[in-house]
C-alpha cells in the first residue's frame, strides 16, 4: 500500500462559500478537482498525523466515489482514523453528532444541501472542525489560499474498500470504522425529547403525521425513529428511499418544492403535522393542518416553548438567529430576559455563541434551526420539538401559532428569490443599490420613514471577529425591514434574495394575507434595487 504523490495545479474556482464548496457535479468529475480541494483542506489544518476525521454524505450522486478518494487521501496525509456511515453516507446533523461523541478532529460532509442531484445535478464539499460545526473563515481562507498554490496531493495505490459492512477495516496505516448511520443521531434524540409523551400523541387516532423526506438523506432517520421508535403509523414517511438523484426533485423543504406535502396538508382531512427535510437533513417545514409556520416563527414559538422540552425546560441562555431572519425571536428573547444575538447568514456564525453559552436556540430564514446540541442546523430535530409542543399543549399547530401572535404581535415576513440571475446583472444590482443607501435616511417611503440603510457588518461578541458586506438593509422607523442579498448556495448565475418584514401588533389585523399585508414594501423593493428593469424578472422564482 504505497502512498504516492500525484502532481496536479490549481483551479481558480475553489473558494468556499458559506457552506463549503458546491460545484456541478460535472465540475468535480474533472481530473484532480476534488483530490485538489482535499488536499488543500488537509494542508490547512496543521498536523494532522494520528488525528480521527469522520466523513459521510447525503447520498447524492458523486458521493460514494467522493467517499473512497477522501479515505486513501486521509490515510495517505496521516489520519490515523476515519469514521464512515454506512455506504458513505451521514445526514449533516448526524455526521455533526459523530463528530462530537468520538472528539474527532473534524469531518468532511459530502453534500450541496437542497440543491438537485444526479449526473448532471450539484455536489458539493465542506470541512467541519472539532466542535462539529462549519469551518470559521480563518480556515475556509487558508484551504482558498492553498488551492491557488497546490502542486501535488498525496493518496494510496490501492483498490477502493468495502463500505457496506458495518465494522472496522484497514486502509494503509488507518484504521476505517463503517459505522451505522442512524444510531448515533437517534440516540442523542431520545435524550432530547420526552419519546414516552411524542408516542403517546402518534397513537392518538385523531393525530396523523406526514413527513416528506424528499427522497434525500433524511428518510432512514424519519423512518427509524419516527415509525420503528416512536410509532407512527407505517407510511408516515412518504418518499423515505434516498436516491442519488432526489427522485428528479429539488429536495428544498418549502411551499414551492415541497409541492407534494403541501398539496396533502392544504386539502380536506389534512393531516395534523406535515413537515419536510432536504438533501442532507439540516432544514425543516413545519405545516398545520391548510396552516403555514414561518421559519422565523417556527424558532421563536420553539424559544417560547422551550419548556416543553426535557433538554431545555431549565432555560435558554440566549438566543441567535441571522439578520434576514425576522425579529420575531427577538421579541420572545425580551420577554425572557435572555440575550439574542443577530449574525450574518451562514451557520458557522452560531459557533461561538454556541460554544461560549451565549445561545442556546439558533435558527435562519431559510428553512433552518437548531440548538447547543450540535453545531448545525438540524431538520429533523426542529420536527421531534414541534411534536413535543404539541405533545405537551394538546392544541393544534394553528391555535399554538395564533396564541403566540396574540401574545406577542405579528412580524409579517416573505423572502422573494429570484434564482440564476447572470452574475454581472446581479452583482451590477447591488452596488447600483449600495450607492443609493446614504441618500435614503429620514426619506419617507411606502408611508414609512427610513431610519437606516446599510451594508450589515457583525461584530463576533466571542472572538471579536468582523464581518462585513453581509447584506443590504433598508430599516424603517415602525421597525420593517427590506433586505438584499446575493446567495453563496446556487452554482448557477446568482440568486437575489430579498426579504421584506412588517410587525403588526393589533389583534385585529393578525389574520392578513403576508404578500398583501407586505404589498407596499415589495413594491418598494422592486422600485429601489431595479429587479424587474434590471432583471427582465416580474416575479419571483420562490416565495416564502
Amino acid at each position: 500500500m504505497a502512498i504516492i504523490s500525484i502532481p496536479s495545479s490549481p483551479f481558480d474556482d475553489q473558494k468556499p462559500g458559506t457552506s463549503g464548496l458546491r460545484k456541478k457535479v460535472t465540475i468535480f468529475q474533472q481530473e484532480h478537482y476534488l483530490e485538489n480541494f482535499v488536499q488543500s483542506t488537509f494542508n490547512s489544518l496543521g498536523d494532522i498525523t494520528g488525528k480521527t476525521l469522520v466523513v459521510g454524505g447525503d447520498g447524492r450522486f458523486h458521493n460514494e466515489h467522493a467517499v473512497q478518494v477522501i479515505l486513501k487521501m486521509a490515510s495517505a496525509n496521516g489520519f490515523a482514523r476515519v469514521i464512515v456511515g454506512q455506504n458513505g453516507l451521514l445526514s449533516t446533523p448526524a455526521a455533526s453528532v459523530v463528530i462530537r461523541k468520538n472528539n474527532a478532529f473534524g469531518g468532511i460532509i459530502l453534500s450541496a444541501s437542497h440543491n438537485p442531484a444526479g449526473p448532471n445535478g450539484d455536489f458539493g464539499i465542506k470541512y467541519n472542525i472539532g466542535n462539529g460545526g462549519p469551518a470559521p473563515e480563518n480556515i475556509t481562507s487558508s484551504i482558498f489560499s492553498n488551492t491557488q498554490t497546490i502542486s501535488s496531493y498525496l493518496t494510496l495505490d490501492e483498490a477502493d474498500i468495502n463500505l457496506n459492512n458495518i465494522g472496522t477495516q484497514q486502509l494503509g496505516k488507518m484504521v476505517v470504522d463503517i459505522i451505522d448511520s442512524v444510531s448515533d443521531y437517534a440516540e442523542l434524540m431520545a435524550e432530547l425529547f420526552d419519546f414516552d409523551a411524542i408516542s403517546t400523541l402518534l397513537a392518538d387516532s385523531s393525530f396523523n403525521m406526514c413527513f416528506d423526506a424528499m427522497h434525500a438523506i433524511t428518510g432512514p432517520y424519519a423512518k427509524e425513529i419516527l415509525e420503528n421508535q416512536l410509532g407512527a403509523k407505517p407510511g408516515t414517511v412518504i418518499n423515505g428511499t434516498p436516491l442519488t438523484d432526489f427522485g428528479g426533485g429539488h429536495p428544498d423543504p418549502n411551499l414551492t418544492y415541497a409541492k407534494e406535502l403541501v398539496d396533502v396538508m392544504f386539502a380536506d382531512n389534512a393531516p395534523t403535522l406535515g413537515a419536510a427535510s432536504d438533501g442532507d437533513g439540516d432544514r425543516n417545514m413545519i405545516l398545520g393542518d391548510n396552516f403555514f409556520v414561518t421559519p422565523s416563527d417556527s424558532l421563536a414559538i420553539m424559544a417560547a416553548n422551550a419548556n416543553c422540552i426535557p433538554a431545555y425546560k431549565n432555560g435558554l441562555s440566549g438566543i441567535a438567529r441571522s439578520m434576514p431572519t425576522s425579529q420575531a425571536p427577538d421579541r420572545v428573547a425580551e420577554k425572557l430576559g435572555i440575550e439574542c444575538h443577530e449574525t450574518p447568514t451562514g451557520w458557522k456564525f452560531f459557533g461561538n455563541l454556541l460554544d461560549a453559552e451565549r445561545a442556546t436556540l439558533c435558527g435562519e430564514e431559510s428553512f433552518g434551526s437548531g440548538s447547543n446540541h450540535i453545531r448545525e442546523k438540524d431538520g429533523l430535530w426542529a420536527v421531534l420539538y414541534w411534536l413535543n409542543i404539541l405533545a405537551v399543549r394538546e392544541q393544534s399547530i394553528a391555535d399554538i401559532v395564533m396564541q403566540h401572535w396574540q401574545e406577542y404581535g405579528r412580524n409579517y415576513y416573505t423572502r422573494h428569490d429570484y434564482e440564476a440571475i447572470p452574475s454581472d446583472i446581479a452583482k451590477q444590482l447591488m452596488t447600483e443599490l449600495e450607492q443609493k443607501l446614504p441618500e435614503l435616511v429620514g426619506l419617507t417611503l411606502a408611508d414609512r420613514t427610513v431610519k437606516y440603510s446599510d451594508n450589515f457588518s457583525y461584530l463576533d461578541p466571542v472572538d471579536h471577529s468582523v464581518s462585513k458586506n453581509q447584506g443590504l438593509r433598508i430599516g424603517f422607523e415602525d421597525g420593517s425591514r427590506i433586505i438584499f442579498r446575493l446567495s453563496g448556495t446556487g452554482t448557477e448565475g446568482a440568486t437575489l434574495r430579498v426579504y421584506i418584514e412588517a410587525y403588526e401588533s393589533d389583534p385585529d389585523m393578525l389574520g392578513q394575507n403576508t404578500q398583501q399585508a407586505l404589498s407596499k414594501l415589495i413594491n418598494l423593493a422592486d422600485n429601489l434595487a431595479g429587479i424587474t428593469t434590471l432583471t427582465g424578472r416580474t416575479e419571483p422564482t420562490v416565495i416564502t
